[in-house]
């Protein structure tokens, strides 16, 4: 299978900030907190690994970052089986930014894939927009300790 035609999940978000703002919200976990894990090991770093929590669901990822570059692209691998995901930055203007998040790699077949394409499409949405609302707004949505209230554990 060649690399157009492997699964994969794309999501994409403008955000009006200047792309250095919007590269540090994922980089520095005490602005991620506010909109996606709960708590992180450490900030993101090329060659380490760190391990994120989202406390309300019990549960937590290790955090592989492979390339790390300014302002530009974030590559890490976590699950396990690991898929990588890409988190590409794009200036638009000095005040918007172009957010895409690739997810790929993924171990599973048939509707064991078809549910982890569903899930990750649906998780880093929630993640985007969450970011959009608290760079922009300065609003904590809790969209991703909202999404399965059934198993808040808090």
């Amino acid at each position: 299978m060649d690399e157009a035609q492997k699964p994969m999940v794309e999501c994409q978000m403008m955000v009006r900030k200047p792309v250095s703002e919007v590269f540090q919200a994922f980089v520095d976990p005490s602005v991620t907190t506010k909109f996606w894990f709960t708590k992180s090991s450490g900030k993101l770093e090329q060659g380490q690994t760190v391990t994120w929590e989202w406390e309300m669901y019990g549960v937590s990822a290790q955090v592989k970052v492979i390339e790390l570059f300014p302002d530009e692209k974030i590559t890490f691998e976590w699950d396990d089986p690991p898929t990588r995901v890409d988190f590409d930055f794009s200036e638009l203007s000095k005040a918007s930014t172009y957010v895409v998040i690739k997810n790929y790699g993924f171990h599973q077949s048939g509707n064991e894939l078809i549910e982890a394409i569903k899930n990750n499409t649906g998780g880093f949405t929630t993640v985007l927009d969450g970011l959009k609302a608290y760079l922009e707004f300065g609003i904590e949505l809790n969209l991703v300790r909202d999404k399965f209230p059934q198993i808040d554990q808090k």
